[in-house]
C-alpha cells in the first residue's frame, strides 16, 4: 500500500471488470478509441494488474502479454514482454498510480523469467516511460489515430 492506494494483479472476474471499466473511461470515453479495438483477442491470455484506493474504487490498470502472445509484438522474441494499455483514472493522475502499476508490470514480466519490456507509448508520455527507466527506439507511428513510439526497459 502506498499513498493511499494498493496494486495487485487482477484475480477474478470483478477485477478483470474494473480493469476493463478503467480502461474504457480513459481510452474509449477520453480518447476516443474505438470500443471494438480497445478490447482485443490478448485480453484472455494477458496479466492484468489493478491499481485500488484504500475503499476499492478502481484507479488504474495495465496489462503484460508476454510468450506468443508478446513475440508479435516484440520482434519476435518472446523473452521480452510487452506492456499495454496503461490507463490511469482521471482522478487518480500525478498520484504516482501509473508508476505503481509499470512496476507492478515489470515484477510479472520478471516472475515470467522476462529479460526485458516492451511498449507502445502514445508520445504525449515518452517523458513519463523515460522517467521510468524506458528508451524509445523506432520511428513515431499511429495507433487508434495517437501518435506512438516502440519504447524497452531491460529488466
Amino acid at each position: 500500500m502506498s499513498a493511499g492506494f494498493s496494486v495487485r494483479e487482477a484475480l477474478g472476474q470483478d477485477d478483470r471488470d474494473a480493469c476493463f471499466a478503467v480502461r474504457r473511461d480513459v481510452f474509449v470515453v477520453e480518447q476516443n478509441v474505438p470500443q471494438e479495438i480497445e478490447y482485443d483477442v490478448y485480453d484472455a491470455t494477458a496479466v492484468h494488474v489493478l491499481a485500488v484506493r484504500e475503499d476499492g474504487l478502481p484507479l488504474g490498470t495495465g496489462r503484460l502479454l508476454h510468450g506468443a502472445d508478446a513475440a508479435g509484438k516484440t520482434g519476435g522474441d518472446a523473452s521480452v514482454g510487452s506492456l499495454g494499455r496503461l490507463a490511469v483514472s482521471r482522478a487518480a493522475r500525478g498520484l504516482g498510480v501509473g508508476a505503481a502499476l509499470v512496476r507492478a508490470i515489470e515484477d510479472a514480466a520478471r516472475e515470467r523469467g522476462l529479460k526485458a519490456v516492451d511498449l507502445h507509448a502514445q508520445t504525449q508520455a515518452l517523458g513519463f516511460y523515460e522517467r521510468l527507466g524506458y528508451e524509445a527506439y523506432g520511428p513515431e507511428f499511429p495507433d487508434a489515430g495517437i501518435p506512438h513510439r516502440a519504447m524497452r526497459r531491460a529488466l
